[in-house]
């Protein structure tokens, strides 16, 4: 069986605790090396395989996937994050399917989230944003048309931009031609929840030049959005007094 597991954020312990018990179980492991802490691997048992497909191809992964069954091995790809985004699992799954081996997904924490719970953040705060966007800048890898910065920024919604580091100039700009004002706040966070991660709160016009002051070139996160300062949002209905629900009738003065 092949399971495909999300690492998570990149703090060895923010992995499930079911992708924990599978890498302990694993005979064979192939991890996304250029993103996934080693440290993960410490769960692995002594004797297990382990390959880094930074340094290998789609056929090199099945490839090694593909052996393994026929012994009967059980191989974890391990992603980071989750899986579902950004993740390239699909190709492989595709593939597997075609040559009649089974597989199965175990979620992780994606750096959103990962993001989000360093700066104690709330991305829909009610009255503010009750939406959360997840992109990319195009960069080696194409992004449909219709889904361009511009036309998510016109929603000024909560927005995590993935894979984007290196163009933050582009990136300010197209999100203030899109929509966003300016001063609108922001965060870049560099390695959420690895020991050297490194936050900054700022604005959509402040990205390059935080980036640039503090060397940061490469595997961050961009946030923006007027949730990142949490002001002037409402409480949410559901705690309210006078709020009814299938659990808590109306509370009368």
């Amino acid at each position: 069986m092949i399971y495909f597991v999300g690492a998570g954020t990149g703090a060895p312990d923010l992995i499930t605790v079911r992708g924990m018990r599978l890498l302990q179980k694993a005979d064979v492991i192939i991890y996304a090396g250029s993103l996934v802490n080693p440290e993960l691997l410490s769960y692995a048992k002594a004797d297990c395989e382990i390959y880094n497909s930074a340094k290998m191809t789609l056929e090199d992964v099945i490839d090694v996937m593909e052996k393994a069954e026929t012994k009967n091995l059980v191989t974890i790809r391990l992603h980071t994050g989750d899986p579902s985004i950004y993740g390239a699992v699909r190709e492989q799954m595709d593939l597997l399917e075609e040559k009649g081996i089974s597989y199965e997904s175990c979620p992780g924490v994606s750096a959103c989230f990962g993001a989000a719970a360093s700066l104690n953040l709330e991305y829909t705060l009610p009255g503010v944003s009750q939406s959360l966007i997840i992109t990319r800048m195009a960069g080696r890898t194409g992004v449909p048309e219709q889904e361009s910065i511009e036309s998510f920024a016109a929603h000024h919604a909560s927005m995590a931009i993935y894979l984007s580091t290196g163009m933050l100039e582009e990136l300010s700009q197209r999100l203030i031609e899109g929509g966003y004002e300016p001063q609108t706040p922001a965060a870049l966070v560099y390695k959420a929840t690895w020991p050297e991660e490194k936050a900054f709160i700022c604005t959509v016009a402040d990205l390059a030049v935080v980036a640039s002051e503090n060397g940061i070139t490469k595997t961050a996160l961009v946030l923006v959005g007027d949730a990142i300062a949490h002001q002037h949002y409402k409480k949410s209905r559901l705690y309210a007094a006078d709020f009814e629900t299938e659990y808590r009738k109306i509370k009368k003065d």
